[in-house]
């Protein structure tokens, strides 16, 4: 038996997408080993969002090929739709699939024997418009199930775009039916990935409030979470909806990238600060224990020092919990490359750093909100310095003594003290529930 390993970079959307890959080799066969392990075939999922990506992708390659040096070796992903010769100019790898080609990378690897030269399968990304279905674990309590590839959003910093062509799902029936799927293999949750998961059903004219109206009522599901959602497509009606839902969390992550209206101009984006704020306001209005994630970027061109600490003022004066916070890198053949007033690598840095810091004072200050209460966790299956680890309905961090029993299943816990590592010591306060909605618990807080 031939053995085929997989290594993801980038985004939840590329774990899912490498998820539906490898069940393609083990349906024929393979044995899917680890990356570190001595494998016939090496298969790398590549991310283009920083100028890192170059040397991650060859440091990767040159990993597999310490590990095996007569390995083949594929490389597929964002990054190789945009550089498919520059990769094929890495010592080592056999095989390049870009957008279009990389769910067919089992019928076109052929034999899966080294090649003299590099064999690249590129189109223009245009041609990428069929979707693929897919979802992903890192253990069996939370499925990443993809709904949307693809985006029609042309921001000035970004290349997604470039490399995975035009927004695009499917129907909400067969998002249904991958999600049955999902509940089969004994998932709790499900997370809803996508490029621009709130674009979902142009093609077909159904909206994303309604696949999360369908999904709400699925039978055996306990939780949904959303894994992104622009703001300017989180509309009241949905984030109405997720107040009084069965099953999806409250939990929102809405990219902001900047709070200065200059800046998101200069960015291209489709909202302004004031929208972002009305949308959190009515959150924490009629959900005032959700959990709120922020993106920002630091350092785009024309991030002047004054706007940057617009900017900061802004996003410290919400009432977010946490942020992720991203150094602007220059991309080709975005707008943002093309422009002035460039911020020095080292300013780009010295802001990230600042706004990790109100990240890391947002998160402590919200999870101490609920020091003392009790809130249902789902815990993952996986032990960690001595503790079994699990996230509440707010996507608060929560770990236990480690009892296997508990991985999967929901629990309601009592938050007693929360620890420099960012998690709560919690305590169990009833009995395991194996399948009982969350929303049938009584909190005892």
């Amino acid at each position: 038996m031939k053995k085929v390993a997989f290594h993801t970079l980038g985004c939840k959307l590329n774990f899912a997408e490498t998820s539906a890959i490898k069940r393609q080799f083990s349906d024929y066969g393979y044995e899917i080993v680890g990356f570190n392990d001595h494998a016939d075939i090496y298969v790398v999922n590549t991310c283009s969002v920083t100028q890192d990506a170059n040397r991650d992708c060859r440091k990767t390659v040159r990993k597999a090929l310490r590990t095996n040096p007569e390995a083949f070796v594929a490389v597929v992903g964002c990054y190789a739709q945009l550089e498919p010769e520059e990769i094929a100019n890495i010592a080592g790898v056999d095989l390049v699939l870009g957008a279009d080609y990389k769910f067919d990378l089992f019928e076109l690897a052929g034999q899966i024997e080294k090649k003299d030269n590099t064999v690249i399968h590129h189109s223009d990304v245009n041609e990428a418009v069929d979707f693929h279905h897919s979802f992903s674990s890192n253990d069996r309590t939370r499925a990443f199930l993809k709904v949307q590839d693809g985006c029609d959003y042309k921001c000035a910093f970004c290349t997604i775009p470039l490399a995975r062509g035009k927004s695009r799902s499917p129907e909400i029936s067969e998002v249904l039916a991958q999600a049955r799927k999902v509940i089969d293999e004994g998932y709790k949750e499900i997370v809803l990935t996508g490029v621009n998961v709130g674009d979902f059903g142009k093609q077909t004219g159904e909206t994303f409030f309604e696949l999360l109206q369908q999904l709400d009522r699925l039978e055996g599901l306990n939780r949904i979470r959303i894994s992104s959602i622009e703001p300017n497509l989180l509309s009241n009606e949905i984030i109405d909806f997720v107040a009084d839902s069965r099953c999806i969390q409250p939990h929102f992550h809405m990219p902001l990238q900047s709070g200065s209206d200059e800046v998101l101009k200069l960015m291209r984006r489709r909202y302004r600060s004031e929208l972002y704020r009305q949308r959190v306001e009515r959150i924490r209005s009629i959900m005032p224990d959700a959990c709120i994630g922020v993106d920002v970027i630091t350092g785009h061109p024309g991030e002047s020092d004054e706007l940057f600490k617009n900017s900061f003022d802004f996003i410290d004066s919400l009432p977010v919990s946490y942020l992720h916070v991203f150094t602007y890198s220059e991309r080709p053949n975005t707008k943002a490359a093309e422009m002035k007033d460039v911020v020095p690598v080292s300013e780009r840095r010295s802001r990230t750093h600042k706004l990790r810091r109100l990240s890391d004072k947002k998160r402590y200050e919200f999870d101490s909100n609920f020091s003392g209460e009790t809130r249902p966790v789902l815990f993952e299956d996986y032990e960690k310095d001595g503790f079994i680890l699990g996230w509440t309905d707010n996507y608060i961090r929560v770990a236990l003594p480690y009892d296997s029993s508990l991985a999967n299943t929901i629990v309601p816990c009592r938050l007693i003290e929360r620890t420099t590592d960012g998690y709560f010591h919690g305590a169990p306060q009833t009995e395991i529930y194996q399948s009982q909605p969350e929303t049938e618990m009584e909190y005892a807080g």
